[in-house]
């Protein structure tokens, strides 16, 4: 299932927005988007983004932000066929593994370093999340990557298929 949620990512001058869809099994980020607005726009392109990159997911979660709720966001969903789940008003566990995403960005590579600029962020965050999907174990993941607990997934589903 999905999810996208974006928090605010300071820089030297300005804030630019970071969301991101991620595969909560496998806790890999499916695609992500930088913004220095919080419109709905580079949320569609990140959702649309990771549906043409991995398809189409059964449901989908999010939380009620503006950018998710829109009529143009859920459409993009709708037009895939895929069911819209949404968390609930102060259910803070509904969203605890992008939120377990969130605090590595941070205090990992976003405070470690003071972009000048939405591009010096774009790399730096780009390298990071690359780190995390590839390189970097997860402990609730067997100790497998989330790139590789992903794809393992896929390949264990399709020999299911197949059977």
């Amino acid at each position: 299932m999905p999810r996208p949620t974006h928090p605010y990512i300071p820089m030297k001058s300005g804030f630019v927005y970071l969301v991101c869809v991620m595969d909560w099994f496998s806790r890999r980020v499916l695609s992500w988007r930088l913004s220095t607005t919080m419109d709905t726009d580079f949320c569609i392109d990140a959702l649309r983004e990771a549906l043409q990159r991995y398809g189409s997911p059964n449901i989908f979660n999010t939380d009620q932000g503006a950018q998710f709720t829109s009529d143009a966001f859920t459409g993009v969903l709708k037009k895939h066929g895929t069911a819209i789940s949404m968390d609930g008003k102060g259910r803070f566990l509904d969203n605890i593994f992008i939120e377990r995403l969130w605090r590595p960005v941070k205090y990992e590579e976003v405070y470690m370093h003071a972009y000048d600029d939405p591009k010096d962020a774009r790399a730096g965050i780009g390298r990071y999340l690359k780190l995390y999907n590839d390189d970097r174990p997860h402990q609730a993941l067997c100790c497998m990557t989330p790139k590789a607990f992903y794809e393992h997934d896929i390949a264990k589903r399709a020999t299911k298929r197949a059977a």
